[in-house]
């Protein structure tokens, strides 16, 4: 089964059978819910925004979300081709009921997905999501009568919108960007960072442009997803052109991966780290990041005398965190930054023109500014289990046995052992029996040692 639901959204490959992949059927019944649950909500407006990233299936999945919600009375606005950061800046800016992204994220081309946000432009709480699935399997709607269909506009270039907003940051710095001449490689694995990130480079006041994968045809030339192991062309590219810097996005540039200018990694978990200690220089307040990211951000923000928290994973576990702490910088390690200032959402175009200003600000070469960072590595691993096995009980048995170390149960279980500033963080799979193990330590076999004694702890436990 390749249908996934989960509280912002539903996810599934095109093509298949009803209930277990993406369907026209599915679709319909998915956004039959969440019109409804935005009817529940009680929001002021009618409106809802509808964008897309350049999937191959995009179009007709967005044909049949803006029908069904017009069908319910809702009017719509379709901003078409459209990063998610844009179209949550547009759900703000058009003071609307709500949004839906059509976007998959990182997977694969044969995979779509509707990401739900609420009036906020923000993706639902865990209650919220739960609602709506509740709503898909109970509900028997009653559909609008010809006279009250909702209205469909739409709007082409809305990214013009939320570049002009990103200009107006205090902390993005125009004028050096533009003194700075840089010359910038990226990669926008031909979806729809192929039409913002030029435009926002352009915007502010980058002319030397090196343009890899920037059309809009949804044909992925390379995994899609930001890791260095799918980045090999773009390493390449710069120092064949002797860019300054390489910037490469998801298909729906919520996530920034950044590349050095001698082609080496940046590092994805070290994206949010440099924005991050470049606007506390600026602004001092609390940072955030889920239990699986680095703790290279810590660190960072204990150096400028600030605080420091975790939330569980998730974005929309890490915004409520940011706003319980009234944090000024956030998100994951991912590549995700979130910034306050601009919305409560991971943001590639907003980490692009504040990584820039940092870069122009300081003239160092981002090699450079990398070597700046504490240095850590994370070891991923996961460990399967045989059907029917207790998963919490594994957990609650580490947990005794590392009881004299720091641990947070808010998400699986971290155990950290701060004298070596080290830690390791479990998490069970929803859907299988796994856990994942992610553990981090300051080079790479002493991360993978770590991982190993824990996958040792817990086979001797069953």
């Amino acid at each position: 089964m390749t249908l996934i639901k989960y509280i912002s959204g539903i996810r599934g490959t095109i093509g298949g059978t009803q209930g277990e992949n993406l369907t026209p059927f599915d679709i319909v019944k998915f956004t039959t819910a969440y019109a409804l649950w935005v009817k529940e909500y009680g929001a002021d407006s009618k409106q809802i925004v509808v964008g897309r990233d350049a999937r191959i299936s995009g179009k007709i999945v967005e044909n049949i979300v803006v029908s069904v919600l017009s069908s319910l009375g809702f009017d719509v606005l379709n901003i078409g081709l459209a990063t998610t950061p844009t179209t949550e800046y547009a759900v703000i800016n058009e003071n609307a009921a709500g949004g839906i992204i059509i976007t998959a994220s990182h997977n694969q081309k044969n995979w779509n997905a509707l990401k739900l946000l609420n009036n906020k432009g923000e993706f639902l709480s865990a209650e919220d999501g739960k609602r709506i699935l509740e709503l898909a399997e109970e509900s028997n709607p009653d559909f609008i009568d010809v006279d009250n269909l909702g209205k469909i506009s739409e709007m082409d270039n809305y990214e013009d919108y939320n570049i002009e907003s990103i200009k107006q940051l205090d902390l993005v710095k125009l004028d050096l960007i533009k003194d700075s001449g840089f010359k910038v490689a990226i990669d926008c694995v031909n979806s729809v960072g192929g039409i913002a990130i030029p435009k926002l480079l352009k915007e502010l006041g980058v002319t030397d442009i090196v343009e890899l994968y920037c059309n809009t045809n949804g044909e992925f030339p390379h995994n899609p997803e930001p890791l260095p192991e799918n980045l090999t062309e773009i390493s390449k590219t710069i120092k064949d052109y002797g860019a300054d810097v390489g910037f490469v996005v998801d298909p729906d540039v919520d996530r920034l991966a950044i590349v050095c200018e001698d082609g080496s990694m940046f590092g994805e978990e070290y994206t949010l780290v440099a924005i991050s200690d470049y606007i506390l220089t600026k602004t001092p307040g609390n940072t955030v990041s889920n239990l699986s990211s680095t703790r290279a951000l810590r660190d960072v923000t204990e150096k400028h005398n600030c605080s420091y928290s975790a939330s569980a994973v998730g974005e929309v576990n890490v915004v409520k965190q940011m706003k319980e702490t009234n944090a000024v910088i956030g998100g994951e390690g991912n590549g995700g930054v979130i910034y306050p200032e601009s919305h409560y959402g991971r943001d590639a175009l907003v980490g692009i023109a504040l990584f820039l200003s940092m870069m122009a600000e300081r003239k160092h070469k981002v090699s450079e500014i990398k070597m700046t960072f504490p240095e850590y590595f994370i070891s991923k691993n996961k460990i399967q289990l045989d059907a029917g096995l207790d998963v919490d009980a594994i957990l609650k048995k580490l947990e005794n046995k590392f009881s004299d170390q720091p641990l947070q149960t808010i998400d699986g279980l971290k155990i950290e052992f701060p004298e070596t500033k080290e830690w390791v963080h479990l998490r069970k799979s929803n859907t299988e029996p796994i856990i994942r193990i992610y553990s981090e330590s300051t080079n790479e076999e002493n991360a993978n040692a770590i991982a190993q004694k824990i996958m040792d702890e817990i086979k001797s436990s069953i």
